[in-house]
């Protein structure tokens, strides 16, 4: 019966659905959204419920269009067409001014966070070891790429200068990478784990300690301070030490950020469903088994690592070029043990899970911004409640037993409209 209803009724079910979520939605969107409507754009309160009144009018044509996008082509098309949407409406915004910089950079900082979460999500997922030094893949991408991009900034445009910062700070995570994992990945488990963490401790404490200056007679490089660097008049600091970088030309924007992302899935999903890929993840369902049938071991494990750190050095340049002066304590073990995070709630091997985990508590503390007080505990109790619904064994048998049933629900409707196309015709 309620098959039927639905077959027949399609228009009353979309209606009933929407108004269960604006009902229950608005109240709380508006109480977030309001007050900083209102302080960043300098609104009234009426003028902020028209804006957001339009918001949710255009929410509303989106999820009808959406839908017959849907029924006609496939959830992956009406994907595709809604993330070009989204990318594409951010991009105007930050564009034309109406965005403003805070927004700007959040979004560019979450195009960094998702390649991370992405890139990291191939080593943890497919290659099944545990790493916690992408931190110091991204110190080393980030340091290299912003010198290149501080030299050129005077001779080279912005177009030119961007993709070869990013170009030589992949390089550089690249062959740190392979010297990192030739002997790291001889280790498993929690030892693996350990000798990143190291990694990603020790590239930190170099750069706080390492002083680097430019003049007319090239590099001068100094482990005591700036004044040892013994520049001439015209010479200037460009690492000085716990300071970090300081004169960055701001480069990055977010649609150079949409496009590595784009780059970063492309190339990884085809690796994962490449021969490489098939062979990297039997290494990881049974190393001995993959062993015994001739797959080099050594050659597939340092393919996935130094692949992952080349993103990770690529993203660490693109979030470089988004500030003036950045140091090195920022990317100590809590951004690595972060974007492992955004990887785990995503789900271990669920590449589009990481990204939606990496956007989602990218932009949550911003949201939570004006209740600073109990801010860190809502973003505490968020993370909680999406560990257990991943990760629970309950919670996955009843996730299965929803979708067996909507599954065999949809095709009892199907079964009953083409039975009475056939009655009519």
């Amino acid at each position: 019966m309620k098959q039927q209803f639905a077959a027949k009724h399609p228009w009353t079910i979309l209606a009933a659905g929407a108004a269960i979520q604006v009902l229950t939605g608005l109240p709380a969107a508006w109480g977030v959204f309001q007050q900083p409507v209102m302080e960043e754009y300098g609104l009234s309160e009426q003028g902020a419920g028209y804006a957001f009144a339009l918001l949710i009018a255009a929410f509303g044509v989106g999820c009808v269009l959406g839908g017959f996008l849907q029924d006609r082509h496939g959830p992956r098309c009406a994907g595709l067409w809604g993330t070009a949407l989204l990318c594409g409406g951010s991009a105007a915004l930050i564009y034309s001014g109406a965005a403003s910089r805070q927004i700007s950079n959040m979004l560019i900082s979450m195009a960094c966070y998702i390649v991370m979460a992405v890139s990291l999500n191939l080593v943890v997922g497919l290659l099944g070891e545990l790493s916690l030094g992408h931190a110091g893949f991204m110190s080393v991408g980030l340091f290299t790429g912003c010198l290149l991009s501080i030299q050129l900034a005077q001779s080279v445009p912005i177009g030119v200068r961007m993709p070869l910062s990013m170009l030589l700070g992949g390089v550089a995570a690249a062959v740190v990478g392979l010297l990192v994992g030739l002997p790291a990945l001889r280790l498993k488990g929690d030892y693996l784990a350990i000798v990143t963490l190291a990694f990603g401790e020790i590239v930190k404490n170099v750069m706080n300690a390492c002083y680097l200056g430019v003049d007319s007679h090239g590099l001068h490089f100094s482990l005591k301070d700036s004044a040892s660097l013994n520049l001439e008049v015209d010479g200037k600091v460009l690492i000085n030490g716990a300071m970090g970088i300081t004169g960055i030309k701001k480069a990055s924007t977010f649609t150079i950020g949409i496009v590595l992302v784009i780059v970063t899935l492309l190339v990884i999903l085809n690796l994962v469903n490449s021969r490489a890929g098939r062979a990297i993840k039997a290494i990881r369902d049974n190393e001995i088994a993959a062993r015994s049938v001739g797959i080099p071991i050594t050659k597939y494990k340092l393919m996935a690592f130094v692949t992952s750190a080349v993103f990770a050095g690529v993203a660490g340049v693109l979030y470089a070029l988004n500030y003036s002066s950045l140091v090195a304590k920022k990317f100590d073990y809590n951004t690595s043990i972060l974007i492992l995070v955004f990887v785990v709630l995503g789900g271990i091997g669920n590449l589009r899970g990481s990204v939606i985990a990496a956007a989602v508590l990218t932009v949550l503390p911003e949201l939570l911004r004006s209740m600073n007080d109990y801010r860190m505990l809502i973003y505490a109790i968020v993370l909680i409640v999406v560990m257990i619904f991943n990760q629970s064994p309950e919670m996955i048998a009843l996730r299965k037993r929803l979708t067996a049933r909507f599954r065999k629900e949809d095709a009892e409707g199907k079964g009953a409209k083409d039975k009475e196309k056939k009655g009519v015709a």
